[in-house]
C-alpha cells in the first residue's frame, strides 16, 4: 500500500470516528426525579389527555414499538412523561414531554438513546 492511500485510509477512519462521536442531545430530564407513581393518570386529567393525544399522533411504526414510559418530577411543581421507542435491540428514541406547573405541555425534546449491553 502506498503512502497515499495509507493516509486516504486513515483520515477516512478519522472522519468516521469524529462524527459517530458526535454529541447527542443531552438528557432533558437529567436531575428529575422518577415519580413514585408511574401512572401518568396520577398526574391529572389535562396531563392525561395530553399525554394520550400525543401518542396517537406518533406513526403507526412509533406506536408500535414504544417501550417503557416514565412520569418524573423535578421538585418545582412541574412535571414530564418519557417515552421510549424502540429501533433495535439496544437503541431507541425516547420523548420527553414537559409540563408547567398548570399542567400545560411547555416542551418536547427528542433525543437518542443506547443501552451498553453485556
Amino acid at each position: 500500500m502506498n503512502l497515499s492511500r495509507f493516509t486516504s485510509c486513515i483520515l477516512l477512519v478519522a472522519f468516521v470516528w469524529v462524527s459517530g462521536c458526535a454529541p447527542q442531545t443531552p438528557d432533558p430530564l437529567a436531575g428529575w426525579r422518577l415519580c413514585y407513581s408511574q401512572n401518568p393518570k396520577d398526574l391529572g386529567p389535562a396531563i392525561m389527555a395530553d399525554y394520550q393525544d400525543y401518542m396517537q399522533k406518533l406513526s403507526p411504526q412509533d406506536r408500535s414499538h414504544i417501550g417503557i414510559t416514565n412520569t418524573f418530577e423535578d421538585g418545582t411543581g412541574q412535571h414530564a412523561i418519557s417515552i421510549e421507542v424502540f429501533v433495535t435491540g439496544d437503541t431507541s428514541w425516547r420523548y420527553a414531554l414537559i409540563y408547567s406547573k398548570e399542567n400545560k405541555r411547555i416542551k418536547v425534546v427528542k433525543y437518542g438513546y443506547s443501552r451498553i449491553m453485556s
